[in-house]
């Protein structure tokens, strides 16, 4: 289905429709054109101000409602390059690419959102800022709009909003204050040596030992050099190195990934890489091996006021038993970016996303890492209903708590 004849240009769309649409047309970092497209479409239909190829494939609405504050809400569009292994009716259609982190969720629920807004505008005043981000999987989208001009060309928002849906059961929410995202760096490393005959070990340098030893050493790092208080993770998610059985290669590469919750851990592990990486080719008699940053994603840190002031609203909207803390998050974000770069404070949110009887039915046997499956799973697939009805009503009231009331009359 191309852009121009994508659904979201009527209200006769419902946001599921949308969803499932949006699930089997998914799009990878920085090529999110058609759903770029629907969502301006839909903007544009309920009155919204928009403005297209912000940061290459962003989407921003403006819908200005008289005096009050400036809220931005936020989704992301991004899929992930992952072959779908759902068995959903409305699977991907784009071989090895899946919506396998719930961004058509989040795009559908903010495209509801606009409209439910759009609609009832004579209960707020203010202004609502609607950005539709790309590449969040690669780290680099909100940077992008940013960097392109974003807050040149829309009001400076007083406060950030925006959700992500999780394994949590469908139909919660819930925010953790502080620190709520991990910081996420992805390094590339390469591990020169001196390539040669493998009957002939002698005269190589190896780099696949080489490597090997690096990997070990690394597991110290957070056991032996990060305090019990703290948390981090170094993750190494890809080695590669060589040709043939009797070839010792030229070069081994590494590819890491790195969490942190506070700038001086992250700051602690990065050094500490570096120091094991040129310590262990030294010891070989190794060339000086490159070590390159690929992604990096900043801490998330909700603003602890501004948090509590949103999940107080969601408590008396949805009751306190659906409003959970669901405490730090190992996964990372960039949409902390669009808040700093303001100035502004961020609330961001889980959404619960799993069937409510498989979770529990999980919980109680002690299965839920096995039997739900988490983001970036070929198998995730959030249950549509209530998850979509509860993340429009979630953004809605979240952004009428900061909009200032209509004044009667006017």
């Amino acid at each position: 289905m191309a852009p121009e004849a994508a659904p979201g240009q009527d209200e006769s769309v419902t946001v599921d429709d949308l969803y499932r649409d949006l699930h089997a047309h998914p799009e990878l970092s920085f090529e999110e054109t058609r759903t770029a497209a629907i969502a301006a479409a839909e903007l544009r239909a309920v009155g919204f101000d928009v403005i297209e190829r912000l940061g290459i494939t962003g989407v921003v609405g403006v819908l200005r409602n008289g005096s009050g504050a400036t809220v931005m809400l936020r989704a992301d569009m991004d899929a992930l390059p992952v072959v779908e292994d759902t068995g959903l009716a409305y699977a991907s259609t784009a071989p090895g690419v899946m919506h396998a982190c719930g961004h058509d969720v989040h795009v559908a629920c903010l495209i509801g959102a606009a409209r439910e807004l759009a609609a009832t505008r004579e209960h707020w005043a203010g202004t609502v800022v609607a950005v539709f981000q790309p590449a969040e999987e690669v780290g680099g989208g909100a940077q992008a709009m940013i960097d392109d001009g974003l807050y040149d060309r829309v009001p400076t928002p007083d406060v950030v909003l925006g959700q992500h849906v999780g394994p949590a059961p469908a139909g919660f929410v819930g925010a953790h204050s502080g620190a709520a995202f991990a910081s996420a760096d992805s390094l590339d490393i390469t591990v020169p040596g001196r390539g040669g005959h493998g009957s002939r070990p002698e005269t190589t340098v190896d780099p696949i030992v080489i490597a090997a030893a690096i990997v070990g050493r690394l597991q110290t790092i957070v056991s032996r050099e990060i305090a019990p208080q703290d948390t981090a993770v170094v993750t190494v998610g890809r080695m590669s190195a060589g040709t043939k059985n009797n070839i010792i290669p030229e070069s081994a590469e590494l590819g890491l990934s790195i969490r942190a919750y506070s700038e001086e851990v992250r700051l602690r592990v990065l050094s500490a890489i570096e120091r094991i990486v040129r310590a262990e080719s030294a010891a070989s008699g190794a060339p000086d091996p490159s070590i390159d940053l690929a992604e990096s994603f900043p801490v998330t840190v909700n603003d602890r006021v501004a948090t509590d002031r949103t999940m107080a609203a969601f408590r008396s909207e949805f009751g306190p038993e659906a409003v959970i803390d669901p405490g730090q998050v190992s996964g990372s974000e960039d949409v902390g970016l669009l808040a700093t770069a303001a100035n502004a404070p961020l609330v961001y949110w889980i959404l619960g996303g799993a069937h409510p009887e498989n979770y529990a039915a999980a919980a109680t046997a002690g299965t839920i890492d096995r039997d739900v499956p988490s983001n970036h799973s070929p198998r995730f697939a959030p249950e549509p209903q209530p998850t979509l009805d509860r993340g429009v009503a979630a953004l809605v009231t979240a952004a009428r708590e900061w909009l200032a009331p209509a004044v009667p009359g006017s």
